[in-house]
Formats: structure tokens, sequence, C-alpha cells
């Protein structure tokens, strides 16, 4: 009897074990490879770019698109905790402020405004400070990226 309760135990936890979820893989901004491999897992190029001293940040595109994301709050270059997605356009200086602040008033996750030359530029900020976030979730908010760089070309274009 009391092997058939060790035994029965011990399929009782590994019956548990094998129910139990996986522990997602989480992803923080202190590996820039990391972020570099999930940039080309959505089928983008990335090209990750370092200088001594300065933060680092990936330049990418998509559908024409050029896009940065840059490294925040790092320490002298390292062990970044955060991501800001960037895009401008240098060839719609015509945008007024009152067309960026109807995008900013009507747009969740990403703001519009005029850079120092005068360009529209948006921004999308992503914060994986602690322990990170789950790949999956990081890779989606690239998806979000995606759709806002479409709409806010549409949206500086319109005539």
């Amino acid at each position: 009897m009391g092997k058939f309760s060790i035994a029965g135990g011990l399929v009782v936890a590994a019956a548990m074990f094998a129910a139990a979820p996986a522990q997602a893989q989480l992803v923080n901004a202190k590996d820039p490879q990391a972020i570099k491999a999930i940039v080309e897992s959505q089928g983008w190029p990335a090209t990750l770019v370092t200088k001594p001293g300065e933060n680092p940040y990936i330049e990418s595109s998509r559908d024409g698109l050029k896009f940065l994301v840059l490294f925040m709050n790092c320490d002298e270059g390292k062990d970044c905790k955060t991501l800001q997605y960037y895009m401008g356009f240098n060839d719609a200086k015509s945008t007024t402020l009152e067309q960026l602040n109807k995008w900013n008033s009507e747009k969740r996750f990403a703001r519009a405004y005029r850079d120092d030359s005068g360009d529209p530029v948006l921004e999308m900020d992503v914060d994986l400070d602690f322990a990170g976030l789950p790949r999956e979730n990081l890779s989606d908010s690239f998806s979000t990226w995606a759709a806002l760089m479409d709409a806010y070309q549409a949206f500086v274009f319109e005539k």
C-alpha cells in the first residue's frame, strides 16, 4: 500500500508538472541582439548600430518606411531599460500642428510632433524595465508599430 501511495504521488506530481504552462521567454532592452532578432523575425531588415559611450539603435524599414528602434534609459550605452520606435518624414513639412494635435487626440500608443527641423515624426515607447516583457508581447508591439506607421503615412500625406 505504501508503494502505491508513493507511485501514485509521483504520477500526480508528474501530471501537474506537465500541465504547468511553459514560462514565457522575457526580453529586455539590455540585449540589443535579441531585439534585433525580433525585428528580423517580422521580416524586416535590421542593422544594429553601436558607438562607444552612446546608446545603441537599430535601423530598419518596412514597406519602404524607414524607422529606428532607439535604446533609451541606458547607463553609458549599456543596460538599457526602454525602447522607442521612431520615424519621420522630411518631405512633409507642410503638416500643421493642428493636424498633429488631431492625430494625438484620436490615436493611442504613439505620439506625433514636429522635430527641430520641422519634420513630422512619430514615436512609440516600450517599457522593458525590470524583468522585461514576454517575447510575444514585444513582437506584438512591432505589429502595432507597423499599423501605426501605415496610418501615420496616410495621415501626413492625405490631401
